[in-house]
């Protein structure tokens, strides 16, 4: 049983991922529900996305430029409201670096959110490096963020969040009830077209087959989750709330 459920709507909200459609896929429908009840979301994407495809032929600048329109175009469709950054990393290639950490603080201090959401870096057997690296940044840059003699010369006042939401966690003990949210999710996955066949394993003469069997897929997981705070559908996490 999850020990806590659904946090006050948020005035102001950072989501951070190291991947184009990372958000989407861990809180997606967190994210379209608190826009929904008037929470300004904002986006920070760590790397480029330049790895996404399977394909050895693809030009990965063209690929660089796919992938901010589509997480742009994905936001979108969640009703994103705020900014959307990309701090251009090299995909597959993301250290948590003290210049890195700095980067997020201080988009941290400058757009104020109650709430940070971002990878857990304690998930052990994470296969993918930034994944790691992001979470380090996320966990780190929130403290930073929050001190006063961090970083004085950038003359941004520092910024305490009420709480961090890790995605993707080793031990979630809180859940967001999304009931009713699902199909914005998908529909914002779907419109990362670029990875459909690398991400979601739907090829493009799929007959239906496979986009069903994605959407089988999500839905599972959001009915797994919300098993856990006994409700329909959630999207998991691990809460701190003592920053």
């Amino acid at each position: 049983m999850s020990q806590s459920t659904n946090l006050d709507t948020p005035a102001s909200v950072l989501a951070v991922g190291a991947h184009p459609d990372d958000i989407e896929f861990q809180c997606g429908a967190t994210l379209a529900k608190w826009i929904s009840r008037g929470s300004t979301v904002h986006y920070l994407v760590l790397t480029d996305g330049s790895k996404g495809t399977w394909d050895p032929q693809a030009d990965t600048n063209d690929l660089i430029a796919i992938r901010q329109v589509e997480q742009r175009n994905a936001a979108l469709t969640l009703g994103v409201n705020g900014e959307i950054v990309f701090l251009g990393q090299t995909d597959g290639e993301l250290q948590s670096t003290l210049e890195l950490r700095q980067q997020v603080a201080l988009w941290i201090r400058r757009l104020t959110p109650s709430v940070v959401l971002g990878h857990d870096p304690w998930r052990r057997y994470r296969l993918h490096p930034d994944h790691r690296h992001a979470g380090w940044l996320t966990v780190d840059a929130v403290v930073a963020a929050r001190d006063p003699h961090f970083y004085p010369d950038d003359e941004i006042p520092h910024h305490r969040p009420d709480a961090l939401l890790l995605f993707e966690a080793e031990e979630p003990d809180h859940v967001e009830d999304v009931t009713g949210f699902a199909e914005m999710k998908i529909a914002a996955l779907l419109d990362h077209r670029s990875q459909l066949r690398s991400t979601m394993f739907i090829d493009p003469n799929d007959d239906g087959t496979q986009l069903a069997a994605f959407r089988t897929r999500m839905l599972g997981k959001l009915t797994s989750h919300g098993r856990l705070a006994r409700v329909a559908e959630g999207e998991a996490f691990h809460l701190i709330d003592r920053l």
